[in-house]
């Protein structure tokens, strides 16, 4: 096959790399010459990638100080700055620069441990320029260029294929289809197109560039990918929570600010009183809280082989509701398996996994050798012999089998040593002498081999429409058409399914016309098959009322197949090919599987799901998954065998490509939304309580309950360690089978608000029932009033515990006990005394506060515990 191009009629009409109607080369190809070369590469720019430029720091910043909960406590710390109350405002400045460094610090550590989508191109490429072959980077190669392509190369850009010999390209990166695809220079018809980031896995061929950086396919996908994400589900609901508070304590505030001043109360001891209840009733702890509950559950997701790239992304997969995944190398393998045999004498199983030669056949349930079936023998000698793929075993640079060609040719390979073939040996008893390479065309390949008495075999394998034909086999129309229907069988079922054919003749015979007169062998079905650990982890996720929903480029009987198989779907349910369906509109009907899906239409599916109120995770590995992966929820990239550009669009990265990892992050996720749920019941009913205590206070006879300094002492001391230590509560053992809680629910929705009203409720009881008796009875009722309500908080800490009575969260118990010592001390220390306005107390005083604080660890254990009785088991 010859072809020729002319390099100056091949010039870009207008934009960058691009290449407008290319016509069909008609002589010796020269390639273009350097001088031209040199010229488009100025002109056009670089085969590269437009990478995207980091924010400033300054902008992470503001990104950061945008949460509600820090604008009310930047608003705090304003007035308490304004009223001279530098103590008060240097803790709360401390934990907003604490939360933003966290914050910024992950941004920055995600971003440099991530490869850039440029990373996939290939470093050089073979080019012909000049009339000679070159190699040149990658980075150099513009439109018009003649690429020359061989068996490993990664494609370096968009091209049409001018010239090709069993030219196959694994497009699975692109595409997400499993097979590779055959690549040929038909002369009279569009010529082939191969495209950027794929990879040649047979033959060899010439192509001319099309199209570079990022007018290429990867580069289009590239720009898909450009929109800032999303704010989270915490991170929407947090913000709400935000809002609330802060306009329910500003308001509650004014209140208690009137009353003071309507009794007489000075008015800059009001206003300071009622700024400082506006920082008690707001958790100013919340960011830490959320950021360390996120940065621990982010280290246990690493040891289990989850590496988060944004921190809030950690308690995104908690709130799944949906799991949609690519096939190829997530539900699968990523690998090639022979499967099933058939032969006129009957079927048989091949069993093992991936391209180690290790597996039983069966026939009948029985295991069979070499000898013992003579027609399965026949049969893979024959596919090994009419073979171009090579298996290579571990070594100490491979540890495992490496696959070298057409993955179908190299499972044929694997089969045949299973049944104790040997390919070195089988080839040196018949040398080739002869083939014809498969082409799109005919869709068969043949090989011509010599025999030891000196005669020749021909062996074909192919399509079985392009081998089970009377032209081609010499067998009987009845065993051609049961082949036919047992092949349609297979297809069905999602296997890809080769016949095999061969036909021996006298060395004096006329080989002009090879593929004819063939005597069948039989069928060989071949399949990515799922992974070991697949089925489970969807069972797993529907346990955990997770809905899996397959989206993948195969072909749609693929994707049923292995639907079905998994249990995604059942025998007989519709499975949506995007070619002649609309997918969105068939995902917001609830469809679950959707095959021959194009990026964009991925990416329509996924947002169609999101629009129906769904919470959406994705999987993926390849070019074609990275859009999706970059609007879903959350995208969660394979670290294995995914591309950068996945990685890159990704929330998560799985470590170990293991769909199960997915599961176990979705337990870390769940565990760290209930954590902060369990804070915001701590600290939200503990800030109702103080405003209770001062609302309802001066009308027991307590004209101001506690002092400002009084205040913020109780709040520093049970929001800060025993705050951060709930962020570490473990998780319940049976969380990952309850539901996801509704996407619209808010954070303190499923009973959590009441929860906190009568918590709170118990809290301002005891504290205000201590302090008239302390009045009465002429003891030291502001600080037994103080002593009462910071105990009867911790309290409540040590029973919000996940597991009570247990040593789970020793931090915990550390924290109660620490922040205890401190609320003594700020009794008993004179520097603190003086401080904070309080006075010594008797021991005696100390047991009876000790006592009805108590109340508050069995008000919550029972609040729990009706709680469950009343809602599903779904929140902490």
């Amino acid at each position: 096959m010859s072809h020729t191009i002319d390099p100056e009629r091949h010039v870009p009409a207008s934009g960058n790399t691009s290449f407008d109607a290319l016509p069909r080369p008609a002589g010796p190809p020269g390639g273009l010459s350097s001088a031209q070369a040199a010229d488009r590469l100025v002109r056009d720019g670089g085969n590269v990638l437009p990478a995207r430029r980091p924010p400033p720091l300054w902008r992470r910043v503001v990104s950061q100080l945008r949460d509600p909960l820090v604008l009310v406590l930047l608003a705090a710390a304003g007035f308490t700055l304004a009223t001279a109350d530098f103590t008060d405002a240097s803790v709360i400045l401390f934990v907003i620069v604490v939360n933003t460094t966290v914050g910024v610090i992950q941004e920055v550590k995600a971003e440099r441990a991530i490869s850039a989508l440029s990373a996939l191109t290939a470093p050089a490429a073979r080019v012909v320029r000049d009339g000679a072959q070159r190699e040149v980077p990658a980075a150099d190669l513009v439109v018009g260029d003649l690429l020359v392509l061989a068996e490993g190369d990664i494609v370096p850009a968009d091209a049409h294929v001018v010239e090709a010999s069993a030219l196959l390209i694994d497009e699975a990166a692109l595409t997400g289809e499993s097979a590779p695809v055959d690549k040929s220079a038909a002369p009279d018809g569009p010529p082939a197109e191969v495209s950027a980031g794929t990879v040649v896995v047979r033959g060899r061929g010439q192509a001319v560039i099309t199209a570079t950086g990022a007018a290429s396919a990867m580069g289009r996908i590239a720009a898909m990918m450009t929109a800032a994400p999303a704010m989270t589900p915490l991170q929407r609901r947090l913000a709400g929570v935000g809002r609330l508070l802060a306009a329910g304590a500003l308001v509650l505030c004014a209140i208690v600010l009137a009353l003071g001043v309507f009794r007489g109360q000075p008015l800059q001891l009001m206003i300071v009183t009622a700024i400082t209840l506006v920082v008690a009733a707001v958790p100013e702890s919340l960011p830490a809280v959320v950021t360390l509950s996120l940065a621990l559950g982010a280290r246990r997701m690493t040891a289990r082989n989850a590496v988060i790239r944004r921190l809030p992304a950690v308690e995104t997969l908690g709130s799944v509701t949906v799991l949609a995944t690519d096939k190829t190398g997530t539900l699968t393998e990523g690998q090639m398996v022979l499967r099933q045999l058939w032969t006129p004498t009957g079927d048989a199983q091949v069993e093992g996994s991936g391209y180690a030669p290790h597996g039983d056949i069966r026939r009948e349930g029985t295991v069979v050798a070499g000898g013992d079936v003579p027609d399965l023998s026949q049969l893979l000698r024959a596919a090994v012999l009419c073979n171009d793929g090579s298996l290579h075993a571990p070594d100490s640079d491979n540890p495992d089998w490496l696959p070298v060609g057409d993955p179908t040719e190299v499972a044929l390979l694997t089969a045949a040593a299973k049944l104790g073939i040997d390919r070195a040996t089988l080839q040196g008893q018949f040398p080739r002498i002869g083939e014809e390479p498969f082409d799109s065309v005919r869709k068969r390949m043949s090989t011509t081999h010599r025999l030891p008495d000196g005669a020749t075999r021909i062996v074909c394998k192919g399509a079985p429409e392009a081998v089970l034909q009377p032209a081609v086999l010499a067998d009987p129309t009845e065993l051609i058409g049961r082949a036919a229907a047992r092949a349609d069988a297979l297809a069905g079922d999602g296997y890809r399914v080769l016949a095999v054919a061969q036909a021996d003749h006298p060395a004096a015979t006329d080989l002009g016309a090879p593929e004819r007169g063939l005597t069948l062998l039989g069928l060989v079905a071949i399949l990515d098959p799922p992974r070991a650990s697949a089925a489970a982890t969807i069972a797993a996720c529907q346990r955990a009322g997770i809905t899996p929903v397959l989206i993948t480029g195969d072909h749609p009987a693929t994707a049923g197949a292995i639907a079905v198989e998994l249990g995604i779907i059942g025998a007989g349910d519709d499975v949506v090919d995007c070619r002649t369906d609309e997918p969105g509109a068939r995902a917001g009907e609830g469809a679950r599987v959707f095959a021959r899906a194009t990026p964009q239409q991925k990416v329509a599916i996924i947002d169609a799901l999101r629009t129906a109120g769904q919470v959406v995770a994705m999987t993926g590995d390849g070019v074609n998954d990275g859009p999706a992966l970059h609007r879903a929820d959350i995208g969660v990239a394979m670290g294995k065998r995914g591309t950068e550009v996945a990685r890159q669009a990704a929330d998560l990265v799985l470590a170990d490509d293991e769909l199960a990892t997915v599961v176990a992050a979705a337990e870390e996720g769940r565990r760290v939304y209930a954590n902060i749920r369990r804070f915001l019941l701590y600290a939200l009913s503990g800030g109702a309580a103080e405003i209770a205590v001062m609302l309802a206070g001066p009308f027991a006879g307590l004209a101001l309950p506690l002092l400002p300094a009084q205040i913020l002492w109780i709040n520093l001391i049970t929001h800060g360690l025993p705050g951060l230590a709930l962020g570490s509560e473990p998780v319940d053992p049976d969380v990952m089978d309850k539901p996801p809680r509704p996407p619209s629910e808010t954070i303190l929705g499923a009973g959590l608000w009441q929860r906190i009203l009568r918590v709170g409720t118990v809290i301002a009881a005891v504290t205000i029932g201590v302090g008239i008796w302390a009045h009465a009875t002429d003891r030291p009722w502001q600080t037994l009033t103080f002593l009462a309500l910071g105990v009867t908080q911790l309290a409540v800490a040590l029973g919000s515990r996940a597991r009570p009575g247990t040593r789970a969260n020793p931090m915990l118990l550390a924290a109660v006990a620490a922040a205890l010592a401190l609320q003594l001390a700020g009794i008993y220390l004179p520097p603190l005394q003086a401080l904070l306005g309080t006075q010594p107390l008797a021991i005696t005083d100390l047991l009876v506060v000790t006592v009805l604080a108590s109340l508050g660890y069995f008000a919550i254990r029972l609040d729990r515990l009706l709680h469950t009785t009343r809602r599903p088991p779904s929140t902490p």
